[in-house]
């Protein structure tokens, strides 16, 4: 049985979210010619997830749930790292942390429900949901990656490796949300033009580089 059109709106104004990080971040990239990192992305990635967490909750698409949970505290890392944390109250940052939290409370509350509607739920038998899960958990890990990488440089950077996952994470998405009839995840990986165009640019600055320093 098909969602409601309003659950669908949720999981589409995620992907609005979603795909607009990545346009700032192409065209900034575009524009100085080297894989940019803006704050930008970093908030549009953190107020996406908060709405597909709803989503996934009201989809009952626990892959969906388990991708977000896997990312939503590196987005808040790379939003501290930018300084914005430093510009709004306190009380604020503590907030938006509690809200995976809430939702595995939520989702944890009735187990029996849970197990009905998340593990045992007809429209997605388990050798689905384990490939959706896999799916999303290799497209999140490309933030895993970013993370360590990011740590390591003491900068927030996206770099090109972060790119090349994000695709094969994407292709695995779109082939998961086929058979689930799910057009907002196929639409939300667009972004799969602007990943590929990145591992580009990524690869053109490391051979420019590498050219300057063996000039």
């Amino acid at each position: 049985m098909d969602s409601p059109f309003w659950i669908y709106a949720v999981g589409l104004a995620a992907q609005v979210f979603y795909t607009g990080r990545l346009l700032i971040q192409w065209y900034l990239s575009e524009k100085h010619k080297r894989v940019e990192s803006p704050t930008l992305f970093w908030m549009f990635s953190l107020i996406g997830s908060v709405l597909m967490f709803l989503y996934g909750y009201l989809r009952n698409d626990l892959a969906i749930i388990l991708g977000e949970l896997f990312t939503f505290y590196i987005y808040m890392w790379n939003l501290h790292e930018k300084g914005l944390f430093v510009k709004v109250p306190k009380a604020v940052p503590w907030l938006v942390a509690l809200i995976p939290v809430i939702v595995i409370i939520a989702l944890l509350y009735d187990l029996p429900s849970f197990s009905a509607s998340f593990l045992r739920n007809e429209a997605i038998p388990p050798a689905l949901l384990a490939f959706g899960t896999a799916g999303q958990l290799i497209f999140k890990s490309r933030f895993i990656y970013q993370w360590f990488y990011s740590v390591k440089h003491k900068e927030s950077l996206l770099p090109l490796n972060f790119w090349i996952i994000a695709v094969i994470g994407s292709l695995m998405i779109i082939i998961y949300g086929a058979i689930r009839h799910d057009w907002v995840l196929i639409l939300g990986q667009v972004g799969i033009i602007p990943s590929i165009r990145n591992i580009m640019i990524a690869l053109k600055y490391d051979r420019k580089g590498n050219a300057e320093k063996i000039d």
